[in-house]
C-alpha cells in the first residue's frame, strides 16, 4: 500500500515537473508577444539578368580563439585573411561571430581575460586597415565573456579592443541603391560572465528579448534581415515566445560556437519552423573556416570555405533548392531570370567559368564586372524537375574549383536537411538536460523509497540477476546508514549547493544544479544540468550499485578478503576496477574544480571534495558491518537459494 502510494506520488511529481517545463518552453503558460510579421510578397522583377547591380556580398568568420599560449598561426592567418582575402573578395561587410579570443589559462583548465590576446586582435585590425576596406561587425562569444564580473569591469576588453566596442545587441543597416538590408546582432553572453565551463549556454532575459523584438520590428522595412551571433539557438535560454520566434522575419541566422562538433558534423545547417535558416559556420581556431554570402536580386546564397583555398566560387542564380524559402525570398524571380550568375574570386585572374546542368555542358560564362560572371539561359527548360548545376572555375595559375548544387524553378518543391544537424540545432538542449536530470533523480529516489517501504518479495525460481538485484536493493534500503547516505546524496545533488567559490573575478557565489547565484545575480541552470547528469550517471548511481553488490557479497557470508578468494576473479575484479576508475574520475573533478574556481571552491564543495572523502568511508562501512545486522538478510538469502 505504502509502496504503491510512493510510486504514484513520485509519478505525479514527475508529470507535474515535465508539464511545467514544457509549458515554460513552448510559451503555453503566458500571453504571446507581438512578433514581427513576414514581409509582403515581392514582384518577380527585377530578375537576375545581365546587369551588375542588385547584388552585394559579405563574409562571416567565427571562433577565432586568438591565444597567447597556443597556435600563433591563428593570428598569422587572420592577418593574411584581413589583408589578402579581404582585398580579393572585397566584401561589403564582415561578420565576426564571437570567440574572438581564447581566454584560457596556460594549463587549459582555467579561464581569464588576457589583455594581450585582445591587443593582438585589435593590432591585426589596425595593421591591415580592414575597417577602412569593409564594415567589420564583431560580437562576443562565450570565451570573450569568461570571468567578467560586470559589463563595466576593466576585464571587459571587448569594449576597448573590438571593432564595435559596445555591449548588447545592435542593428546595422547596409544601404544600397536597390534597398536596405538589416544585420541584427544577437548578444546572449551571460552577465556576469562566470568562469568556464558554466557559460557554454547563452542567456536572454525578458529585457534583452524586448530589445531584440524592437530591433526585429525596425528591420521590417528592409529588403531582408540577417541575424548573426555566437550561440546556436539550441544553446540559448530564452523566455516565451523564444528566440526563434523573435527572429522569425529573418532570412537567416548566422552563428558559430559548436566548431562542427570537432569535425563530426562539418555541415550544421537547418531551417526553423518559421522558415529562417540557421547556418553554423566552422571554426577558424583549428579548421580555418569562413563563409561567403550574397544577396543577388534579393535571392540569398552562401558557401562555406577553407582559408587559403582558391578559387572561391558562389553560384547566386539559380540558388540552391535546399536553402530556398518562399516566405522570405522572391523565388519567382528565378523563373523570370535570363542569366546564370556566378561570383568567382582568386589570387590570379579567372580564365574560364564552365557551366553544366545535369552533366550537360551549357557553355562558358562571360565576365561582366568585378567577380561577376554570367551565362544566358532559359529557366523554363528546367521547370518540370529538379536539376544539378555545376560550375568549374579555373585561374591563370592553373588552380581550379568545382561547385554544384540542386536547384528548381518550381516553388512547391522542397529538400530536407540532415536530420542529425536539425536535431542538434533545433533541440533546446538545456530543456532536454533539465528534463533528463529530473527524471534520473526521480527514478533513483522512487527505487530507494519503494524498496524501503515494501516487504521482502517472494521470489520463485533460480536466483538470477533480476532476483539478486532486487534483493540487494532490498538490503540497501532497509539498512539506515546506507539508505540515508544514498538518499541524501541524491537529494543534495538535485537541491544542495555543489560548491561555494569565486564564480567570476572577485565575486563569490554558489553553484546549484538549477543555476548559479553570484553577486546578487541568478544565472539559470544550463550546463549545470549536464554536469548533474554526468554526476548521477558516472558516480552516484554506480556508487549505489556498488554498495548493493558489496552488501550482496556480505549476505553470502563473505568479508572483503574471503570474497576475493572465491575463484571468480573475472566477475569480481572488473567490478572493483570499474568503481576505482569512476572514483578516479571523481578525484579529477575535484582537481578540475580547484583549477577553474579556486582553492575555496575545492574545500567548500560537498558534491566533489567532501563526497570524494566520504566515499571510502561508506564503502569501508559495508565490508566492516557487524554480521548481526545482516542476520535477517542472510537468512532470507539462504532461504531463497535453497528453495
Amino acid at each position: 500500500m505504502a509502496a504503491g502510494l510512493a510510486v504514484r506520488v513520485v509519478a505525479g511529481l514527475a508529470a507535474a515537473a515535465l508539464a511545467a517545463v514544457l509549458l515554460e518552453h513552448y510559451g503555453l503558460a503566458g500571453q504571446p508577444s507581438p512578433l514581427p510579421q513576414p514581409r509582403a510578397s515581392r514582384s518577380p522583377h527585377p530578375a537576375p539578368g545581365p546587369g551588375a547591380s542588385n547584388i552585394f556580398w559579405g563574409l562571416q568568420i567565427s571562433d577565432i580563439h586568438l591565444s597567447r599560449f597556443r597556435d600563433p598561426g591563428r593570428a598569422v592567418d587572420l592577418e593574411k585573411f584581413c589583408s589578402e582575402t579581404i582585398d580579393i573578395i572585397q566584401p561589403a561587410l564582415v561578420l565576426a561571430t564571437g570567440d574572438l579570443t581564447d581566454a584560457k589559462t596556460k594549463d587549459y583548465l582555467g579561464s581569464r581575460q588576457h589583455e594581450v590576446e585582445w591587443q593582438t586582435y585589435q593590432g591585426i585590425l589596425k595593421k591591415t586597415r580592414v575597417m577602412e576596406k569593409t564594415k567589420w561587425l564583431d560580437v562576443k562569444g562565450n570565451h570573450d565573456a569568461f570571468n567578467i564580473p560586470s559589463l563595466e569591469s576593466v576585464e571587459n576588453y571587448y569594449r576597448k579592443y573590438s571593432a564595435v566596442r559596445r555591449d548588447g545587441s545592435f542593428h546595422y543597416v547596409h544601404s544600397t541603391p536597390f534597398g536596405n538590408y538589416s544585420f541584427i546582432s544577437l548578444d546572449a553572453t551571460p552577465n556576469p560572465g562566470p568562469k568556464r565551463p558554466y557559460n557554454f549556454f547563452g542567456i536572454l532575459d525578458e529585457k534583452r528579448m524586448e530589445e531584440l523584438l524592437l530591433l526585429a520590428k525596425e528591420s521590417s522595412r528592409s529588403n531582408h534581415s540577417i541575424w548573426f551571433g555566437h550561440y546556436t539557438t539550441s544553446t540559448i535560454l530564452s523566455p516565451s515566445p523564444g528566440i526563434r520566434s523573435i527572429m522569425s522575419s529573418a532570412t537567416a541566422y548566422l552563428c558559430g560556437h559548436l566548431h562542427t562538433l570537432g569535425g563530426l558534423m562539418p555541415v550544421l545547417h537547418t531551417r526553423h519552423l518559421q522558415g529562417t535558416l540557421e547556418l553554423e559556420v566552422g571554426d577558424w581556431k583549428d579548421n580555418r573556416r569562413y563563409r561567403i554570402f550574397a544577396f543577388d536580386h534579393d535571392l540569398f546564397s552562401f558557401a562555406d570555405l577553407v582559408f587559403g583555398e582558391w578559387p572561391v566560387v558562389l553560384i547566386t542564380n539559380p540558388k540552391s533548392l535546399l536553402y530556398s524559402c518562399v516566405r522570405h525570398e522572391p523565388l519567382e524571380r528565378l523563373l523570370h531570370s535570363t542569366h546564370i550568375r556566378v561570383l568567382a574570386f582568386s589570387l590570379s585572374s579567372i580564365t574560364s567559368v564552365t557551366v553544366k546542368i545535369d552533366g550537360v555542358h551549357l557553355g562558358q560564362a562571360i565576365h561582366l564586372s568585378g567577380p561577376i560572371f554570367i551565362l544566358k539561359w532559359n529557366p523554363r527548360n528546367y521547370s518540370n524537375r529538379t536539376c544539378n548545376i555545376e560550375v568549374i572555375v579555373q585561374d591563370s595559375a592553373g588552380r581550379s574549383k568545382s561547385v554544384h548544387h540542386i536547384f528548381s524553378v518550381q516553388e512547391d518543391i522542397h529538400l530536407r536537411f540532415d536530420p542529425l544537424a536539425s536535431f542538434i540545432l533545433l533541440t533546446d538542449h538545456c530543456i532536454v538536460a533539465r528534463v533528463l536530470f529530473v527524471i534520473i533523480v526521480l527514478i533513483q529516489l522512487s527505487i530507494l523509497i519503494t524498496f524501503r517501504y515494501r516487504g521482502y518479495p517472494e521470489h520463485k525460481g533460480s536466483p538470477g540477476f533480476t532476483n539478486l538485484t532486487s534483493f540487494s536493493l532490498h538490503v540497501l534500503s532497509k539498512l539506515n546508514i546506507f539508505y540515508y547516505s544514498v538518499l541524501l546524496l541524491t537529494l543534495y545533488t538535485a537541491l544542495g549547493p555543489w560548491f561555494v567559490g569565486e564564480i567570476t573575478k572577485g565575486k563569490w557565489g554558489c553553484c546549484f544544479s538549477f543555476g548559479i547565484f553570484v553577486d546578487g545575480h541568478f544565472l539559470q541552470g544550463s550546463l549545470t544540468f549536464v554536469v548533474g547528469i554526468l554526476q548521477l550517471v558516472f558516480f552516484n548511481i554506480p556508487l549505489m550499485a556498488y554498495l548493493c553488490w558489496s552488501l550482496l557479497q556480505r549476505c553470502c557470508g563473505h568479508n572483503f578478503r574471503s570474497h576475493l578468494h572465491q575463484g571468480k576473479y573475472l566477475k569480481i575484479i572488473p567490478v572493483h576496477l570499474l568503481m576505482l576508475l569512476l572514483y578516479i574520475w571523481q578525484i579529477y573533478s575535484c582537481y578540475f574544480l580547484h583549477m577553474t574556481y579556486g582553492t575555496l571552491a575545492f574545500f567548500f564543495s560537498p558534491l566533489r571534495t567532501w563526497l570524494t572523502l566520504l566515499t571510502p568511508v561508506i564503502i569501508h562501512s559495508v565490508w566492516t558491518l557487524n554480521s548481526t545486522e545482516l542476520g535477517t538478510f542472510v537468512a532470507q538469502l539462504k532461504s531463497h537459494l535453497s528453495s
